[in-house]
This record gives C-alpha cells, structure tokens and sequence, in this order.
C-alpha cells in the first residue's frame, strides 16, 4: 500500500508495518512548489569555497522570489558577517532550503549556480523592485536552478509563526546609508577564512 504526502511517497510492508520514504528529483521549480515557497517565512541558504568552512545562514522579511522555473532571486541584507557573497567569488555554488513549519510536511532543496549583486551593478536596481523597500539592503543573490529535490519533513517540528522581528530593519535605518557602509567596511570586508569580499570595489 502507498501513499503520498506533500510530494513524499510512503511504502508499507506487510506485516511488519514498515515504511519507506521516498523522495523526488525535478529538474525545475513547479507551480505547487512555488506556492509552498510563497507561504515559508524563513529559508536556508547553503554555500562553501573549495576549501574552509561551509556557511549555513537563516534568511526571513520577506526576501526570497521566483522568478521562472529555474531561476530564483533573494536580497541579502546587512549582517555581522558577509559569507554568502565572498564565497560565491570562488565557487558559484549554491543549496536553498525550505522545510515547513506548519501545514504538511515537507522539505524542499534548491541546487545550483549564483552571483552576488551589488548597487553597482546594472542589474542590482532593476531587481530591486521585486522586493519591498527593506532597509540595509546589501546583495542581491541571483540563481540558476538546476535540481529541485523534495523530501518528507516528518522530523521537523511543527512551529506557529508569530511575527517578523523589527530590530535588522530598526538598526539599519537608525544608521543610515553612509552608517551601513562603515560598518561594511570594519564587519563585512573579510571573510571567517580571510578572504576579502570586495563589498566596497
């Protein structure tokens, strides 16, 4: 007997009421995926140069967007560190993570390719636009999509979302944008592993 839960396929053996979960591989994004994307108010983000530590970093405010089947694009704001970016001057390499919270369970993973936007970059403005005015705003991170993998989330807990909090937007504009750009220049220019970040190039 089998049956299916948010993408996820469960097999029970008789008699020992075992199950197996499986889950599925897709080379793009698909419309119910998206939805799911829509409602999470939190993601993970996943990058590592050829050698070093490996970044992990929760991301929220309302920051990630789909832009087609394969391509997605999140704004980075203004953190204690600037990991994400540095690392994809070396290895492009990216894994988005989304896992619900509430609802049925589900893990979804985004692999591919990214480049980190700058302001001084011609296309950082024009993409811009798909997000709200977010104080702090740092890169944004423009990816390509080449393996959308789900699984089942039965081990995630089931968490009930309250509110944003206010305090990075609150920061920000208390410290304005001549503020934001000294404190990249003493927080955000080197990485963990020394590398420079070329935030202010």
């Amino acid at each position: 007997m089998t049956k299916t839960f948010s993408n996820c396929t469960l097999s029970f053996h008789q008699p020992t009421s075992a199950f197996k979960i499986m889950g599925k591989r897709l080379d793009s994004i698909t419309s119910q995926l998206q939805e799911f994307i829509q409602e999470q108010k939190i993601f993970f983000v996943g990058t590592a140069m050829r050698e070093g530590r490996i970044n992990l970093s929760p991301k929220g405010m309302d920051s990630f967007r789909v832009l087609g089947p394969n391509r997605i694009i999140w704004m980075n704001l203004t953190g204690s560190g600037n990991e994400t970016a540095t690392h994809l001057l070396e290895s492009d390499r990216m894994t988005i993570l989304f896992t619900a919270f509430e609802g049925n369970p589900l893990i979804l993973r985004l692999y591919g390719s990214a480049k980190a936007l700058h302001e001084r970059d011609d296309s950082f403005e024009e993409l811009s636009q798909h997000f709200p005015d977010i104080p702090g705003r740092r890169q944004i991170m423009d990816m390509q999509v080449d393996l959308v993998q789900t699984s089942c989330g039965f081990g995630v807990p089931v968490m009930e979302y309250k509110e944003d909090r206010s305090i990075l937007r609150n920061w920000a504009q208390k410290k304005g944008k001549e503020g934001i750009r000294e404190y990249w220049k003493e927080k955000n220019t080197i990485s963990l592993d020394g590398h420079e970040s070329h935030i202010l190039d």
